[in-house]
């Protein structure tokens, strides 16, 4: 990890740039594997599972059979954990739906908007490595109490055909209707397009490697609504020497073990604790059996000091971080002059983990700094807020004038009769 000690604000873009993704690389595959199944369906979905994942597919559906075998397949335990996290994601999700509202603007006009859910969502669960069934909870759960209709899973196969059971029991918790074992950027496609078996779907949910999200972007472009600008994770560690330096060392092992593109940075103003954390990491990534990817993750990262607090808080909105942890004595304070965050953890005894799986907020956030204009995923992500107005004869008649003068400064002369036709209406009437 790089130390870096009260670097000037005009160095800030060069000293926090995040490891470069270059999607032109892999744009020709994306591009082609989106055209195949465009055009192909089941036979191409199937034909990519094949070559990459290795399984051979009849049925790309999860059996209702083998999503009940799956609450077999795991200890009580984990179980226990799933359900108790899915629990704690409805309540703070439920918490959000303030309802719809409806505002007299004036005498006989109202204007009123209402929250409608999503037909059918599409949610990507990655495979490799490890089960992401968190990221089941953290979608399908805010779904299903948004009121979506019809939630539709899709994750890869092992080469055995098979899923991960926590995945299917993690679904099978949240409400998922259907699942299925597809990865990949023909995944994306089959909920773009749909095919045969996979159904069309309203809005694309979900986290991937570099050649999903690249189809998430594509699809975008076509109409296809995505859920936020991800990327490689990160972490952003504000600290004072009140904090143990094994705890902000473990936040930053943490994030780096997703993967070796992901990026920590400490921000600190005592250098004698920027030593400690680094001597700290080295001691802990030694216990851990990602060592080596968070050996790749930790070389863009950095150890910052900065002296004063202001300027900390202005490095933290410039770079507007995916997760920020305030690891100090006044990390209250420090929380009110947030402006561009994911996800924020507040004091010592808040580790970034608690997001991730437990505490109830999402852990689907805005990377790469497109948390200075998007939020995470929430309730109204999964729903449209359509507004609706209603006026009688007195409500058009007391904003006539001033909707025909407007409509005539713009030159749109079709709009400015709609109002005169039925002004002109309602006097042959008297």
């Amino acid at each position: 990890m790089q130390i870096l000690k009260n670097p000037a604000k005009e160095t800030w873009s060069e000293v926090l740039k995040r490891p470069m993704q270059d999607p032109e690389q892999i744009r020709e595959s994306v591009t082609t594997i989106l055209d195949d199944v465009r055009k192909n369906g089941d036979f191409a979905v199937k034909k990519y599972t094949r070559a990459l994942d290795g399984a051979e597919l009849e049925d790309l559906l999860v059996s209702p059979a083998a999503i009940q075998k799956a609450g077999y397949e795991l200890d009580d335990s984990l179980k226990e954990a799933i359900r108790s996290s899915a629990a704690n994601i409805r309540k703070f999700h439920e918490a959000q739906d303030g309802g719809d509202i409806s505002v007299d603007i004036q005498p006989g006009l109202r204007c009123w908007q209402k929250a409608v859910p999503m037909d059918r969502i599409g949610i990507y669960i990655p495979g490799g490595s490890a089960p992401l069934f968190s990221s089941v909870l953290m979608m399908a759960v805010p779904a299903r109490v948004a009121g979506c209709k019809d939630i539709v899973l899709i994750t890869p196969p092992d080469e055995q055909g098979g899923v991960h059971p926590a995945i299917l029991y993690a679904a099978a918790q949240s409400g998922v209707d259907r699942i299925f074992r597809v990865g990949g950027a023909q995944a994306i496609a089959a909920m773009a397009y749909g095919t045969d078996t996979i159904p069309q779907v309203n809005k694309i949910f979900g986290p991937g490697n570099q050649f999903v999200t690249l189809a998430k972007q594509l699809v975008s472009i076509e109409g296809i609504a995505i859920d936020l600008p991800a990327g490689p994770s990160e972490v952003l560690v504000v600290a004072d020497a009140n904090t143990p330096s094994e705890f902000i060392a473990a936040d930053l092992l943490s994030q780096a073990e997703h993967g070796p593109d992901s990026q920590v940075i400490l921000i600190a103003d005592d250098q004698e604790l920027i030593d400690r954390v680094k001597s700290s990491v080295e001691d802990i990534m030694q216990q851990l059996p990602k060592h080596r990817i968070i050996r790749k993750a930790l070389e863009s990262s950095k150890l910052i000091f900065l002296p004063d607090q202001r300027q900390i808080m202005d490095m933290v909105n410039y770079y507007a971080p995916e997760h920020l942890i305030l690891a100090t004595k006044n990390a209250g304070e420090l929380a009110a002059e947030v402006r561009n965050a994911g996800s924020v953890f507040i004091g010592r005894y808040t580790p970034e983990s608690l997001g991730d799986y437990s505490s109830g907020t999402n852990h689907v956030l805005p990377t790469n700094g497109a948390a200075k204009a998007y939020s995470g995923v929430n309730l109204d992500s999964f729903r449209k807020r359509i507004t609706f107005q209603e006026a009688d004869s007195k409500g058009l008649e007391d904003i006539a004038a001033t909707t025909m003068e407007m409509a005539k400064a713009e030159g749109l002369e079709a709009h400015r009769k709609a109002v005169e036709i039925r002004m002109n209406h309602q006097k042959t009437k008297v």
